[in-house]
């Protein structure tokens, strides 16, 4: 089975950064997609940002500019630099892989805990 391991979270003042990382137990070529979606207390999960297989990017409005996906191939690793955090940006994250080939299944990661303090 696919496994995704996320690790990277932690507590930061705000303004600071932090980068994730979402380790896959196979080659992330397997993978249509992979992303960040996040949940807050209160709040729905919302897609964070976004990698396909080609390498287009994608962003929620309220991270772009400050966040950076990317993507590791011979490490089957995708990373998520957040830069100049906000205290809104709290949320636990949850990293996820679409697989590639057919019916394109949802694999999710335990997620991680990112904090930031004003």
């Amino acid at each position: 089975q696919v496994q995704l391991v996320e690790s990277g979270g932690g507590l930061v003042q705000a303004g600071e950064s932090l980068r994730l990382s979402c380790s896959a137990s196979g080659s992330i070529s397997s993978f249509n997609a992979m992303g960040w979606y996040r949940q807050a207390p209160g709040k729905q999960r919302e897609l964070v940002a976004a990698i396909t297989i080609g390498g287009s990017t994608n962003y929620a409005d309220s991270v772009k500019a400050r966040f950076t996906i990317s993507r590791d191939n011979a490490k089957n690793t995708v990373y998520l630099q957040m830069n100049s955090l906000k205290p809104e940006d709290t949320a636990v994250y949850y990293c996820y892989a679409d697989q590639l080939k057919f019916p394109r299944l949802r694999y999710w990661g335990q997620g991680t805990q990112v904090t930031v303090s004003s």
